[in-house]
């Protein structure tokens, strides 16, 4: 992997010496902060080292490590910990979070003396003397988080070649999609947008018009319902209305399903079928035959496709039909031909992709591209109740371009459920607690 350092005074500075030289491709591998020059330590400077490499190169490492790539010999070397790889996000908001704080503490410290209205002298003989004046020391943190600022502007606006300060109240926001983990270049796309909407001081100087302009922008970009209300099913051609759940295992399909159906049962008056698929699991049966106890409706097991015909059969007089499926390894080929088999005997009307909001975004893309060769029309996110951050709904439903059918938001029966609807997963992007008030 061709590595490259950068040498500069700040992190800002570093930065944008990595982005005009990798470009896109650049990644952060490690950073580290030192001192330079001085005498005996007096007089020192704050110098900043990145270590970088373009993204294609890490891939290519990856790859001829997982065996796809003829290996090169490489000298053998000593077992170290690996540092973790840091996008230029990351690295935006930990520059900029440090210098703030650092600013604020700075602030904290001058402030007493400013309050009690204590000589100079005092000040001096009270506390050990500093290289760096509080004032110039302000001075300098400010500038780092400027800067900061118009790398970002910069990086926003490279078709007009001209570097431009992001005003606060949107700089906060960018932030604030980064700290949910949003993608770096959709947190960019998305203020971009925003900043050209409301390119107005008046405008921009309001906090909450800008949050407000920044979820509508996110809600822009999830694709869901056009009302988003769960619409009631209805039978078709004298079928009844037919849904199956897909997905890896562990989940959550067992669980949601079982409220799907005390929805249409419970709520809205529906009568209802259940199928579950997942014999591999003694318990996923159990427990979904104990929820169709509880409930009110007919659960039939099946393991073939000749079963799931005459399960579909013994359903013809209900509304609504919903089929649990095993979990199934997105790497196992052969089980995912055999839950194909079992969903084309069942002929469903909408196969949802049940995917878990607490997985990695690299888990859930290779959970949906491992799926593709099954019809899903929609994907629902579960356990958004433990997920620390949620931009990664963002991401996914971004590349996969898939309706966000339902979200579930805990574990209770029949509750914890609700239809995708833009604005609220909007919200919850941007950090709003999935508890409702």
């Amino acid at each position: 992997m061709n590595l490259k350092t950068y040498t500069a005074n700040s992190m800002a500075e570093a930065l944008a010496l990595v982005k005009s030289e990798l470009g896109a491709d650049g990644v952060i591998l490690h950073t580290r902060t030192f001192k330079r020059g001085g005498i005996m330590g007096i007089g020192a400077r704050n110098v900043v080292e990145v270590t970088a490499a373009k993204g294609k190169d890490i891939g290519r490492q990856r790859r001829r490590a997982a065996g796809k790539m003829p290996a090169r010999p490489v000298p053998k070397r000593s077992t170290t910990v690996e540092p973790v790889s840091e996008t230029a996000g990351d690295l935006i908001k930990r520059t900029y979070a440090a210098a703030r704080a650092e600013l604020e503490k700075t602030q904290l410290a001058a402030a007493p003396a400013e309050m009690n209205g204590m000589a100079t002298d005092a000040v001096a003989t009270l506390n050990p003397p500093v290289m760096v004046a509080p004032s110039t020391q302000s001075d300098q943190l400010a500038a780092e988080m400027r800067a900061v600022k118009q790398m970002v502007g910069r990086m926003m606006h490279q078709q007009k070649g001209q570097p431009t300060d992001l005003p606060d109240n949107l700089f906060e926001q960018y932030l604030a999609l980064l700290e949910q983990e949003v993608a770096d270049e959709l947190a960019a796309e998305i203020v971009e947008e925003v900043h050209q909407r409301l390119d107005t001081d008046g405008v921009l100087g309001d906090a909450e018009a800008c949050r407000t302009a920044v979820r509508d922008a996110v809600a822009r970009l999830l694709p869901t319902e056009p009302d988003g209300d769960g619409a009631s099913p209805q039978p078709h051609a004298g079928r009844p209305h037919t849904i199956a759940l897909v997905g890896p295992t562990g989940v959550g399909k067992t669980t949601t399903i079982a409220k799907l159906a005390a929805t249409f049962k419970l709520r809205q008056n529906k009568s209802v079928g259940l199928i579950t698929a997942d014999t591999y699991r003694i318990a996923a049966v159990d427990q979904l035959r104990t929820y169709a106890s509880i409930i009110g409706v007919p659960l039939q097991v099946v393991s073939n496709p000749e079963e799931m015909h005459q399960a579909m059969r013994a359903c013809d007089g209900c509304d609504v039909v919903l089929i649990d499926t095993a979990g199934r390894a997105p790497r196992d080929a052969a089980k995912l031909d055999d839950l194909s088999s079992l969903l084309a005997a069942a002929e469903p009307h909408e196969i949802h992709l049940v995917l878990a909001s607490t997985c990695t975004q690299g888990v859930l893309l290779e959970a949906v591209e491992r799926f593709n060769h099954i019809r899903t029309d929609g994907i629902i996110f579960t356990k958004l109740d433990e997920a620390v951050t949620l931009g990664v709904l963002l991401n996914v439903a971004k590349k996969v371009n898939k309706r966000l059918s339902y979200i579930t938001t805990g574990q209770e029966v029949p509750h914890q459920i609700e239809p995708g609807r833009s604005d609220r997963l909007a919200s919850l992007v941007l950090g709003e607690s999935v508890v409702r008030p």
